[in-house]
């Protein structure tokens, strides 16, 4: 199990909460790929990773299923699939409700502190 639960899945949103990318304004899409390309940054320097994937999941058959546009920013190391390809199917059933079960994820706790921990390296300059 990978997402969110034995790895940092960190997800960019817009401020204004839309379904689709083509539904963003230039100014949001400039905003959002800005966003996540600082985010990444300090992702990959911050879980010691050496790879990033980044993603968006634009629509139900490219695997969306919440509706609000959003890029995963996911850190990746040598040999953390056996096939490196297989990101995409654990993207693609991330968060489906029979995978959505407690006992997969990592605690609250754990994802706070990571939270914590990366919103304050955001906000140095």
């Amino acid at each position: 199990e990978f997402f969110n639960r034995t790895c940092s899945d960190v997800l960019v949103c817009p401020l204004r909460p839309v379904e689709r990318f083509r539904d963003l304004r230039p100014d949001e899409v400039a905003d959002l790929f800005s966003t996540a390309q600082r985010v990444a940054n300090l992702v990959e320097k911050h879980f010691n990773a050496t790879s990033l994937t980044i993603a968006i999941q634009d629509g139900p058959e490219a695997g969306q299923t919440v509706k609000h546009v959003h890029v995963h920013v996911l850190p990746r190391k040598a040999g953390d699939f056996e096939r490196n390809d297989s990101v995409y199917d654990e993207l693609q059933k991330h968060d489906r409700e029979d995978e959505d079960v407690p006992s997969k994820w990592r605690s609250e706790d754990e994802m706070e502190a990571e939270a914590s921990d990366l919103r304050k390296l955001l906000e140095k300059p």
